[in-house]
């Protein structure tokens, strides 16, 4: 069985306050990307094996992919080995939910492959127990998230728009920006207020913790969002992908390499289409 497990963007993304279980209370436009997809593949096999095209990515229980491979068996007492082939294309540590969808294709390959019929909701339930964007993946490719992650609504109507993505060489740690939220700065010079588009507005309030420890960041924003062609910038989820909703009829390609010739160049980068909903 070959599975693709999409990226997302968090178009928005609000932190309404601490709850009394330590995890904080969001409400989350997201969008999953068309064509930007890690690619797992699943075998029945005699025995358990892991192995990821990727360096740095664990292959131990720490791993989203052997969690959900972990869980599922306690949930099902299906105890079928399992040969895993893990293809990353979406970077780590990058706000784009690269392994959460992982977890989240597993989690739905599993019940196909073994046969065992759990309807969507348990396989939700399950992924929230393991991750809070995981149960995203499991629903419809536009929704509002909202608790932790484990509410899902069906999404607004929205049109396929036109995005670049640039990530820099490092990632950033989710539970820390989380962490710092509360006692979090606005940047003097740093604009973080809604940037309004024909549907909506785009809004993230994680940049505020995440900005204040890594400067770059908020400067890659504001350079974007002086650029012909850029309707708005934004970062996804936690970061550290920064990305920019473009015209049309706008230069990507120019984009990007201005971006690695007056930013950086090492620059990881992608030009795409949000998926339709």
């Amino acid at each position: 069985m070959i599975l693709e497990a999409s990226a997302k963007l968090n178009l928005s993304l609000r932190v309404l306050g601490r709850r009394d279980d330590g995890f904080h209370e969001l409400e989350s436009l997201m969008v999953r990307l068309d064509g930007l997809a890690d690619r797992l593949e699943i075998e029945v096999s005699d025995e358990d094996h892991f192995s990821c095209d990727a360096p740095g990515v664990p292959a131990d229980d720490s791993n989203l992919v052997i969690k959900a491979l972990q869980l599922f068996r306690r949930e099902t007492g299906i105890r079928d080995r399992v040969r895993i082939r893990l293809e990353k294309r979406v970077p780590h540590g990058a706000g784009l939910g690269g392994g959460s969808s992982d977890a989240a294709a597993m989690l739905a390959g599993l019940n196909e492959l073994s046969r065992a019929g759990l309807p969507v909701g348990n396989l939700t339930e399950m992924g929230a127990r393991l991750g809070s964007d995981i149960p995203f993946f499991l629903g419809p490719p536009v929704a509002v998230v909202k608790g932790r992650g484990e509410r899902i609504e069906e999404g607004p109507s929205l049109p396929s728009m036109r995005v670049v993505l640039l990530k820099p060489g490092f990632g950033v740690s989710t539970p820390d920006a989380y962490r710092r939220w509360q006692d979090s700065r606005e940047l003097e010079g740093v604009d973080y207020t809604p940037q309004t588009l024909a549907w909506g507005d785009l809004v993230n309030d994680l940049e505020r913790p995440v900005f204040q420890k890594h400067l770059f960041l908020a400067e890659v924003k504001g350079w974007l969002r002086r650029q012909d062609g850029v309707e708005a910038a934004l970062m996804s989820g936690s970061g550290s992908t920064m990305f920019a909703v473009i015209d049309e009829k706008a230069d990507a390609d120019g984009l990007i390499a201005r971006a690695r010739e007056e930013l950086d160049p090492t620059f990881w980068t992608w030009v795409g289409r949000t998926v339709a909903g």
